[in-house]
């Protein structure tokens, strides 16, 4: 006879139904662990408290990227897999002039913010600030059947070279 196998019911309180109850991986050899000598004892039953990174998100891995290629930092080719449409065609001549290069202070992304007029697209616009200059630069992000987001459209905005 084949014997079913059977899970015991969850008895635990309301409050603890959904912490972690089970108890780490064993540590590497070499590595103290709870036991090892010279440790701090760990409150019986308590898993670790682990501090909770924020991933980042499309906007801004985005931002750092565009930002990189426009200011010379990584080729334009860097961004061929995260591109759609004719955004990888604008970003080659944007690139082209290199408009974010400054000498002197590295450019970077100040401040980021976004709208989303309907879901799965996310249309962006970044400060870009090098020394005591102030850049815009605007993006679309769409989102795929693959759930990859991916750039549709750049533009940049600021100082033009024909308006001083």
């Amino acid at each position: 006879a084949a014997a079913r196998a059977t899970r015991p019911a969850d008895n635990r309180p309301p409050a603890r139904a959904g912490r972690r109850t089970t108890s780490p991986p064993p540590a590497a050899p070499g590595v103290r662990g709870p036991s090892a000598p010279g440790s701090r004892p760990r409150a019986a039953g308590r898993a670790p408290v682990r501090p909770v990174v924020p991933q980042p998100q499309p906007t801004d891995r985005f931002a750092e990227l565009l930002l990189a290629v426009l200011s010379g930092q990584r080729p334009v080719h860097a961004m061929l897999r995260h591109t759609a449409g004719r955004a990888y065609d604008d970003l080659v001549r944007l690139a082209e002039r290199v408009p974010l290069r400054t000498r002197g202070a590295r450019p970077v992304v100040r401040d980021i913010g976004w709208f989303e007029p309907r879901e799965g697209a996310v249309e962006v616009f970044a400060r870009i600030g090098a020394g005591d200059r102030l850049r815009a630069m605007a993006f679309r992000l769409e989102q795929g059947r693959d759930l990859r987001w991916r750039c549709t459209a750049v533009e940049l905005g600021g100082p033009r070279a024909g308006s001083r």
